[in-house]
Parts: structure tokens; C-alpha cells; sequence
């Protein structure tokens, strides 16, 4: 009974590293990308595997309780609500952009069908970097 106990707490503990080290991860990617969406996409993503690992290693070392029933449903509930806040918050990036030509590429269809692609000429910003 005592080796159970104690891969539990090894179990757990791995998870709860683990998601700090994805949360880690999430924050050097926020401060080193430069473009908002790039910056939201690691933190939506950080976000929503960080604290599921840091709960699931919670359920864990806790054991098999009701408290272990309430943190999977805040699980299953940040799963279904961190993608959809980070995809609206998505789109009102790209609707309210003043710079679209400087951050996408642009693809139309003509009227044969054919999909013709249009990238905008890239500028170099003052310390070399393109885009």
C-alpha cells in the first residue's frame, strides 16, 4: 500500500513539474514573439496544457475523490473555453488590423478558379528583421 502511495505522489508531482515547465515554455514564447497573434497562439496554448497537467497532477495526488471530479470538470471546462476566447480574440486582431498588407499573405480566386497569392513586399524593421 505504501509503494502505491508513493508512485501517486511521483505521478503527480511529474505532472505538476511538468506543467510548470510548459508554463515556462508559454512565457518565453509570449515575451519573444513579436506579433500579437504569434504571442496569443503561445499563451492559448500554454494555457490550456499547463494547467491541465498542473490539475491532472493535482487528481493525482489527491486521489480519486469528489475534489478530484470538480478539478476534471474545471479541466474539461478550460478546455472548451480557452480556444474560443483566444479564437474571438483572433478575429478582432485581424478585423480592427491596420497593417494587414504588412502581416498576411493575400490569396484570391479568380474567376477560372485558380487561387492566385499575392505577398506583400517585405520590409525590413530597424534591426534587420524581416516582418
Amino acid at each position: 500500500m505504501e509503494i502505491i502511495e508513493w508512485l501517486q505522489f511521483l505521478l503527480g508531482s511529474a505532472l505538476l513539474v511538468l506543467g510548470l515547465v510548459i508554463f515556462l515554455i508559454q512565457m518565453v514564447g509570449v515575451f519573444r514573439f513579436k506579433y500579437v497573434l504569434n504571442r496569443m497562439h503561445a499563451a492559448a496554448m500554454g494555457d490550456t496544457l499547463g494547467i491541465g497537467c498542473c490539475l491532472l497532477g493535482l487528481i493525482v495526488v489527491s486521489g480519486f475523490s469528489f475534489t478530484s471530479l470538480k478539478l476534471l470538470l474545471v479541466i474539461i471546462f478550460l478546455w472548451f473555453s480557452s480556444p474560443v476566447s483566444s479564437h474571438l480574440i483572433a478575429r478582432l486582431e485581424v478585423t480592427t488590423d491596420e497593417e494587414k498588407e504588412h502581416h498576411y499573405k493575400q490569396q484570391e480566386i479568380t474567376a477560372d478558379g485558380a487561387v492566385v497569392t499575392r505577398v506583400p513586399r517585405a520590409e525590413e524593421d530597424k534591426d534587420g528583421t524581416v516582418f
